[in-house]
């Protein structure tokens, strides 16, 4: 024993004198630049030093995103792959400073990196252990040494910055010396605190603080100090919250005890402090989108990120500029509206629970900016399906499939990857904005029967006549002379599948895509909406909604009118700041989409739909909504959407403040049927959360189109399809696939006694020609 004792102080004796000659030489350098080392041993330990690389570079830390709503204090969520967040030594308790010292290097003010007199005491305390009890490397070492790790790259870099030999030590001290010559003492310090580990996946002490006792790190007490001091050493080993507690209580006292023997505790004071419990408050850091659920965020959450993954100022590809996010340390305070979210929300679950097979959501856009203020939806954003309900679909309930409620994370709102849902007779909208621009009058009529058939070529169906697409209205009612005033007001299918004969198919899509519309599917396979999008000449059942969409986009095409014509693409961000704390310029694409004109005609006709108005023309019958007048104050506007069968119902309404789209759907089982009274849904969805808005916010009312883009329209007469004009583009010998052909028969009024426009496909009435 006493031989193994005397080969482990010779070991030693051997170290002291490699790191005594480096150490001389670097201390003798760091006070004497030009000094001559005399003796040749000394000469040669300095040339061989000088030769090592003095020069330090780092990869900068990973800290995490923060995300807020637009208040700028309420915290959403946060994107990190290392919890971190950078904190000034300025915002770090003093007492903190004390415990890392005390515990780790207490002659930290007194030496240039490398600490004699410390290699010196180790040296003697480990020989008398028998083992290795205490470390010799100065703070600033390290520091040196952790700034080696988190740099490397490769893992051979990894393997030499953690090595445990006499030529890591070497460089160590090495790039120590030259550090202390470049740095402060305090910023060396605060280098440290935000780069060390302290377990609990907490990175640097701002994380720390958070973690453990969920405060602030200046707001840290002495005894809260010396714990986190005592982990840095060995966090899986004395962490408290993964441990027993004895551990780590031990731990604490043993840094409070070095805090007295440095002079920055009383000894009384130190007494009261290790009596003391720990005291955890231990606090979970979000972490992406799933982190929201409770709160009802994570579909804004998964719209933000989305749109920030699709950024290219943020990096070259996808993956880039996802690690941007989750690695940069950006401040990003969203256009997330924490009242707008709470109304809408609350109308939301007024009639559709989380445990409903239909989807009940909305979101609502600011007009002339584009900021989206909520999007909300029965639905908990989460990716464990767990506990989910049978699936609607027969055939995948027989399977034993899991449904997608009430946990999913399908982006239903909008912002991702799927495609929405028909969206009926609220896409009547394009074929009018573009018949409007094109010349056509808010007053131009058309003799509206019950059944019309059109020049489009179809496939034998219930929307086919002899060929030729042929919709019908859901009501008899709705026959007569009709003008856009009342045809967008009553929905009256025939009046626009003669409008959409007369501006041409190809207008509308172009107008629906200049307002931001996406098409699903590739523009090159038969029969997806990209594809009829592109070969669009025939598409004349495009004018009654037989294309899928989805909240975001409806919302912010109307909003565009609401703008008077101002197109903005939706966003989530009011602001991004970086880790500088200089603002980042967020990508933000804005237009004048349509003129003036064209968005208030559009605007004072779909006045009608919800009981108002208009203030150039007259309705001429009864809305589809006329109680939404009853229920927002102030001008408003707005339209309807039904399918076929009822499949889904949409509602989308605005005013000069906010505009709001609202759908009811089966997202698993297309072929569902709302229930008879869910077509209201949406309509009570967007109305009431526009009224709540308007409390707070009101609304200058619309401005009148020109008498000139009002008045002057054609008179009806007796239809006559050999005397018709042919389609502004071109005709119509292209049919629409499965993606056209809606019969019309959709109902479900929002109004009671009142029949709702219909708009949808039948899917097998159409194909190309």
């Amino acid at each position: 024993m006493k031989r193994s004792r005397d080969r482990g102080f010779l070991a030693s004796l051997m170290m002291l004198l490699v790191w005594g000659l480096a150490a001389g030489v670097a201390v003798a350098a760091a006070a004497f630049p030009a000094v001559a080392v005399a003796g040749l041993g000394a000469k040669y330990g300095a040339d061989e030093f000088e030769k090592l690389p003095s020069s330090l570079k780092l990869r900068p830390l990973a800290q995490l995103t923060e995300v807020y709503a637009a208040d700028g204090e309420t915290l959403i969520t946060t994107f990190y792959d290392e919890n971190r967040k950078y904190m000034p030594l300025r915002k770090i308790a003093p007492v903190m400073h004390d415990a890392i010292i005390a515990a780790e290097d207490q002659r930290f003010y007194e030496h240039h990196g490398v600490d004699l007199k410390g290699i010196l005491r180790a040296m003697v305390a480990n020989h008398q252990a028998g083992e290795v009890e205490q470390g010799a490397s100065t703070l600033t070492m390290q520091y040196v040494r952790q700034a080696l790790v988190y740099s490397a790259r490769t893992p051979e870099e990894v393997r030499k910055a953690s090595e445990d030999t006499a030529a890591r030590k070497l460089r160590e001290i090495r790039y120590a010396v030259q550090l202390e010559k470049e740095l402060t003492k305090e910023e060396i310090l605060e280098r440290y605190l935000n780069i060390a580990y302290y377990g609990q996946r907490a990175y640097g002490i701002y994380a720390a603080a958070q973690v453990y006792f969920s405060k602030e790190p200046k707001d840290l007490t002495p005894e809260q100090a010396a714990l986190l001091a005592g982990l840095v050493r060995a966090p899986s080993q004395y962490n408290p919250a993964a441990n027993d507690k004895s551990g780590a209580l031990e731990r604490r006292n043993w840094v409070i005890d070095q805090m007295v023997s440095a002079d920055m505790l009383d000894a009384q004071e130190a007494r009261d402090l290790e009596n003391r419990p720990i005291g955890l408050k231990l606090k979970t850091i979000p972490n992406d989108c799933v982190s929201t659920s409770k709160n009802d965020w994570g579909f804004f959450c998964d719209f933000l990120r989305n749109w920030w993954l699709s950024q290219k100022d943020f990096g070259e590809t996808a993956a880039e500029r996802e690690n941007l996010l989750r690695r940069g340390g950006f401040k990003i305070v969203t256009s997330l509206d924490m009242k707008v979210q709470k109304s809408a929300r609350k109308h939301v679950f007024d009639h559709q629970g989380k445990k409903s097979r239909f989807a009940l959501g909305g979101v609502f856009i600011e007009p002339g900016t584009g900021r989206v203020k909520a999007m909300a939806v029965n639905r908990v954003y989460s990716n464990n399906n767990k506990n989910n309900l049978p699936h609607t679909d027969p055939a995948k309930r027989r399977a034993k499939v899991k449904s997608t409620y009430p946990n999913t994370a399908v982006p239903l709102l909008g912002g991702g990857d799927t495609p929405g849902f028909q969206a009926g007779s609220t896409m009547k909208w394009f074929t009018m904005l573009a018949a409007l621009e094109k010349g056509t009058k808010l007053d131009h009529q058309f003799h509206s029967p019950g059944r019309y058939t059109t020049r489009f070529v179809t496939a034998p169906g219930p929307a086919s006549c002899g060929g030729r697409w042929c919709p019908k209205n859901a009501s008899p009612e709705m026959t007569g002379v009709r003008n856009m005033y009342s045809g967008f007001g009553m929905s009256v299918n025939t009046y626009f599948a003669q409008l959409v004969e007369r501006v041409g198919p190809t207008a509308a899509v172009r107008m629906a895509e200049r307002l931001g519309l996406t098409w699903a599917g590739s523009p090159k396979k038969c029969c997806s909406d990209a594809y009829y999008a592109k070969h669009s000449s025939g598409w004349g059942p495009f004018t009654i909604g037989v294309t899928d969409t989805t909240p975001l986009a409806l919302a912010n095409a109307y909003a565009t009118a609401a703008a008077e014509g101002r197109y903005c693409k939706p966003t989530p961000i009011i602001s991004i700041t970086g880790r500088d704390g200089e603002p980042v310029k967020a990508p933000h694409k804005c237009k004048q989409a349509i003129s003036k004109d064209v968005a208030r005609a559009a605007t004072d006709a779909a006045r009608c739909p919800v009981g108002e108005k208009p203030q150039r023309g007259s309705c001429g019958g009864w809305g589809t909504a006329t109680r939404v007048s009853g229920i927002v104050p102030g001008d408003v506007a707005g339209k309807t959407g039904t399918t076929d069968s009822n499949r889904a119902a949409w509602f989308v309404g605005y005013n000069r403040k906010l505009a709001g789209a609202a759908f009811l759907a089966d997202p698993d089982y297309r072929l569902s049927t709302v229930p008879a009274d869910g077509p209201r849904f949406p309509t009570s969805v967007v109305a009431f959360t526009l009224k709540d808005y308007a409390k707070d916010h009101k609304a200058k009312g619309f401005t009148a189109p020109s008498a000139k883009i009002a008045h002057g329209g054609s008179r009806a007469s007796s239809p006559d399809r050999s005397s018709r004009k042919k389609p502004d583009d071109g005709g119509g010998n292209r049919g629409g696939g499965n993606r056209g052909g809606g019969d019309g028969d959709g109902g479900g009024g929002d109004n009671s006694g009142e029949p709702s426009e219909p708009a949808r496909r039948d899917d097998t009435a159409f194909a190309p020609q």
